[in-house]
């Protein structure tokens, strides 16, 4: 017998993986047995109707119990740190605790999923066998709980009668209401290392954590049976602790179906209907097992996340968040676009197949009579979320929540609440991408948001037209285009236009907020920059007081500052930015950050191609505008063949009297009336422009010396105001005016008398200035952005003759520099151009600079080194 036994031990030791595979195998085989003869038995029209009897409520009730019942295991995880050397914080402990009991609950493993969870939690900071023996001791209590409830539905059964149909099934609670003491035994009894810490307080606490575990399980699916009218509950406790050790011993993950499978055929013998049962045991995994998994698997994709994020530099979380973001603007368009269909053409939403099986998940928003209403709502909104403004947040997730309560109180859908729960979670990822303080739409959101209001107003009126049965039609009026009544229609038209404001408020609403960029004109902190770091070609611009002024800041201290005019959502740059160097790759971050805040991109008019060049590592694009002539000072004269016209024309004017000189300022108002006067006969009633040019202002001018002509009388009768660049390299001029009576030829006379003096005063080159379109878009081959370029300034750029103006400055110019116009790559070229003529070609008026000489608040952005 003895050598039987050592057999039988010997070939179950060396078979045990096998014959647990067939064990649980035959387990399997009888549980899809049994479930396929219970599904012949199962009525479906009484198992739909079971189904959809709840109430929202009562859904609502059963969610919430789900989740407190699941709590009593988080007791496993803080009662794990007593045996680690070093103790997690709480609220890692809740977010591991619910993860790894949820996914135990659910998948289970026999427990090993646990076990290698917890390991994964808190094994940061303790030895592989500190680890491996803390979740050894808490895994021997995991059915502690269950054990001393097989004891209680013993009780109830036996002594008070309660489910004694159940009585047969004696031996399982009591193999099961063993457990417990017989733990207790082994591990005050053996003497051993591992046992060593767990003293009676840590293993009580640990059995009525695992009490209180199966205990709130049982309870709940009695309380499901209470929602759903059922009958003689207390006899169904013993019969849930019988089929979860039944459970416990099949070994199959989370007990289904061999819990399932014992508790329907144990509930028909209290005589509850398999259907019923069905329902009664979906209600219970998915409230119990399902919902709280899917909280843990968001707090595991969390954590796991947070690790592989971390590992990929932020790269993973922005994709998500990006993505996440695509799909809320998608669904707002998508949902405002088929409610306006569905409002306007509400036949065609029928007849159309997709449409008709997409807008049932849409249209739980609201009514019908709403839904151009809230359309324009949602296309506001999603306008704002598209921006990545703040304030659109709360907003769009109130409408999301209105939709969910929408779809549990009045029209129940599973899938529906599927899918606004998804966006839902789609939203609340996006909030890290909404960090915008306002909302300032673009050409093209406009023309996108404005074209829809447009084609929902047409066709509208357009099926008005069709449905008006004053109107006789030749030919029958589609069916599509069909519609109920005409007073509809018209209570219709009227919420059209209701929608236009609702749509107009919703973007006034996300157009507040944020500080502007404009720090107001400050000469002193300008001349500062200037006179302590140097200026460029535009920064004496700065004087005329007609563009926003932007400063960066290092310690307190204005490093460098930029000039710009706002135009829509650009951000146009009047040429480099102003200061120290040193400083400059901070400046244009900092400048373009604080932008991209203000939901404006940033665009950079005339510059180099060093600079170009820099900007295109920010990632932004570019295009050719023109070349800039500079004249080389120490190599100019007159003499020889190429310059007899001018030399003729410098005797010419000297022979008939007239002088060059210079006005220094403040000027005298008898001289000041004279330079007006020629300013207003070279203008001929034209009216200024600004940005890129000077225009005639006395603050400006008395800036600097002012070059000028006199005649025989000493009368004034041309000028230019010297344009000084901060540095004694290169210098140029401004404005350039002379009268109609002044002689053909007279500005020749001032450029070549300053070549000269600036030669004299040590500079090496003199700005001749712009020539716009300058070889740009010639080519056949050139770039269609250029080309497209070139025609917008040929004809929309009015004040000047690209030709006439590179022909005349070419006489003098030594070397032409390409400037460019530098953009961001995502934005529209043509738009961009469009907005840049539209900035350079706006006159100017009085009120546009003198309001600018005070402003009590600016903003800056300060930096410490």
């Amino acid at each position: 017998m003895k050598r039987m036994y050592a057999k039988l031990k010997g070939f179950v030791i060396s078979h045990k993986a096998l014959l647990k595979a067939i064990f649980i195998l035959s387990v399997l085989i009888f549980v899809i047995l049994e479930i396929g003869r219970i599904g012949r038995d199962i009525d479906r029209q009484q198992l739909l109707a079971s189904l959809s009897s709840q109430s929202p409520l009562t859904i609502l009730l059963m969610l919430v119990l789900g989740l407190v019942a699941v709590t009593p295991m988080l007791n496993y995880d803080f009662e794990i740190q007593d045996f680690l050397p070093e103790r997690a914080p709480t609220k890692y402990i809740l977010k591991a605790g619910w993860t790894v009991n949820t996914f135990n609950n659910l998948i289970g493993f026999g427990g090993v999923l646990g076990a290698t969870l917890r390991a994964n939690f808190y094994g940061k900071n303790a030895s592989r066998k500190q680890i491996l023996f803390a979740i050894s001791k808490i895994a021997l209590f995991l059915l502690s709980g269950l054990s001393l409830l097989s004891l209680v539905s013993l009780i109830l059964i036996f002594v008070f009668h309660t489910g004694s149909v159940f009585a047969t099934y004696w031996i399982w609670l009591v193999g099961g209401s063993l457990y417990t003491p017989s733990l207790l035994l082994v591990t005050h009894m053996r003497e051993s290392e591992f046992f060593s810490d767990l003293n009676l307080k840590k293993e009580l606490r640990l059995a009525i954590g695992s009490l209180f575990e199966w205990g709130f399980a049982g309870v709940f699916f009695l309380i499901i049976g209470y929602f759903m009218g059922m009958k003689n509950l207390a006899a169904v406790f013993p019969l849930f602790m019988i089929a979860n050790v039944v459970g416990v011993v099949s070994m199959i993950p989370g007990a289904v179906g061999t819990f399932d499978v014992f508790m329907i055929l144990g509930l028909r013998a209290v005589g509850i209907d398999p259907g019923v049962a069905v329902v009664w045991l979906l209600f219970y995994r998915i409230f119990y097992y399902i919902v709280p998994f899917i909280i843990g698997l968001v707090f595991f994709v969390q954590d796991a996340g947070g690790r592989i994020n971390k590992y990929l530099d932020d790269i993973p979380k922005q994709a998500l968040s990006k993505f996440a973001h695509g799909l809320v603007v998608v669904f707002l368009y998508a949902s405002a676009i088929i409610m306006l269909l569905a409002a306007t053409v509400p036949n065609w939403i029928r007849t159309a197949h997709f449409i008709s099986e997409l807008y049932p998940y849409l249209f739980a928003f609201l009514d019908r009579t709403s839904n151009i209403i809230v359309a324009f709502l949602l296309i506001g909104l999603a306008r704002g979320v598209a921006n990545r403004v703040q304030r659109s947040f709360w907003p769009t997730l109130f409408v999301l929540l209105i939709a969910i309560a929408n779809t549990l109180v009045r029209d129940f859908s599973v899938t529906l609440l599927v899918i606004f729960v998804l966006v839902l979670i789609a939203m609340i990822l996006t909030k890290n991408e909404l960090f915008r303080d306002r909302l300032e739409p673009s050409w093209g959101g406009r023309l996108l948001d404005g074209g829809v209001y447009t084609l929902t107003f047409v066709l509208y009126a357009l099926v008005g037209f069709f449905n008006s049965p004053r109107i006789h039609h030749r030919h029958p009026v589609p069916e599509a285009l069909l519609f109920p009544s005409e007073r509809l229609w018209f209570m219709g038209l009227i919420i059209v236009i209701i929608a236009a404001l609702v749509l107009l408020l919703v973007q006034n609403y996300l157009s507040h907020g944020g500080q502007s960029l404009d720090a107001g004109f400050d000469a002193q902190r300008i001349k500062h920059v200037i006179d302590t770091y140097g200026g460029n070609e535009v920064s004496h611009l700065a004087f005329l007081r007609d563009k926003a002024v932007y400063y960066y800041q290092v310690d307190g201290e204005d490093k460098i500052f930029f000039l710009f005019r706002k135009k829509t959502n650009k951000l146009i740059v009047m040429g480099e930015p102003v200061g120290d160097q040193v400083y400059l790759t901070e400046a244009i971050q900092d400048f373009i950050a604080a932008a991209d805040k203000q939901n404006l991109l940033v665009v950079f008019y005339e510059v180099s191609d060093l600079f170009t060049m820099l900007m295109h590592e920010f990632g932004y694009d570019f295009i050719k505008f023109g070349e800039e002539g500079f004249v080389s000072l120490p190599e100019f004269n007159i003499h020889g063949n190429k310059h007899k016209g001018q030399r003729a024309l410098m005797n010419r004017f000297k022979r008939e009297g007239y002088t060059f000189g210079m006005l220094e300022p403040p000027f005298s108002d008898q001289d000041f009336a004279q330079l007006k006067s020629i300013s207003d006969s070279w203008l001929a009633g034209k009216t200024e422009k600004g940005f890129s040019l000077g225009f005639f202002d006395r603050y400006y001018l008395e800036q600097t010396s002012i070059a000028v002509v006199r005649d025989q009388k000493g009368q004034l009768v041309a000028f230019a105001n010297l344009m000084p660049t901060g540095d004694h390299e290169v210098t140029s001029i401004d404005l350039m005016r002379y009268s109609q009576q002044a002689p053909s030829g007279i500005m020749d006379q001032v450029f070549i008398n300053l070549f000269y003096q600036s030669r004299d005063e040590g500079y090496h080159y003199f700005n001749m200035g712009m020539a716009p379109l300058a070889n740009v878009g010639i080519y056949q081959h050139a770039f269609l952005g250029e080309r497209v370029a070139h025609l917008i300034y040929q004809y929309g750029y009015r004040f000047f003759s690209f030709a006439g103006l590179k022909s005349y400055k070419n006489k003098y110019v030594t070397k032409w520099v390409s400037r460019y116009i530098v953009y961001p790559r995502h934005s529209s070229l043509v738009f961009t151009m469009l907005q840049i003529l539209l900035v350079v070609n706006r006159r100017i008026s009085a009120s546009d600079y003198n309001s600018r000489l005070v402003r009590p608040k600016f903003f800056t952005k300060t930096t410490n080194n």
